[in-house]
């Protein structure tokens, strides 16, 4: 049975929220906060300049993170890599809807986001860019929602 009183009441369908890891939490929430626009929601510090938990929104949307190391000792944490541990890869990366993907480029741009694919006008419809944060996520933003095609 679902308990449908733990979705927030202005949430009409079901949602995706992405967790990831990040060495120096901290850092990180501040710069996903100044390159990206992201708010902070709830952070909760851990011991000794960790994060255990934080929740940043975008709009409606929004991505977990904490502080992650490479010999985690929490469960979750052992199961995450970090991008330089596997060569720079990633195995997934986030996409968000942007209202001005070249405003939101500029602003990424000069917080040192690493442009991996340059803004451009995509032939499926709408225009975008994607680029890594400061340990090396990938992340996508444009202007294409897929709901409306």
């Amino acid at each position: 049975m679902t308990n449908t009183n733990l979705v927030p009441s202005n949430i009409s369908q079901a949602l995706i929220i992405p967790g990831l890891r990040y060495r120096n939490a901290p850092a990180a929430i501040e710069w996903l906060c100044k390159a990206f626009a992201f708010e902070k929601h709830l952070v909760v510090p851990g011991p000794d300049n960790t994060i255990a938990h934080a929740q940043l929104t975008f709009g409606n949307s929004m991505v977990m993170l904490g502080t992650g190391q490479v010999h985690a000792h929490d469960e979750y944490g052992r199961l995450m890599k970090h991008p330089d541990e596997i060569g720079g890869g990633n195995t997934q990366g986030s996409y968000v809807i942007v209202a001005d993907a070249d405003a939101h480029y500029a602003r990424a741009k000069a917080a040192g986001a690493a442009i991996v694919l340059d803004i451009k006008d995509q032939e499926y419809g709408g225009r975008g860019y994607t680029c890594r944060d400061l340990e090396g996520h990938v992340w996508s933003f444009g202007t294409y929602n897929p709901w409306h095609g």
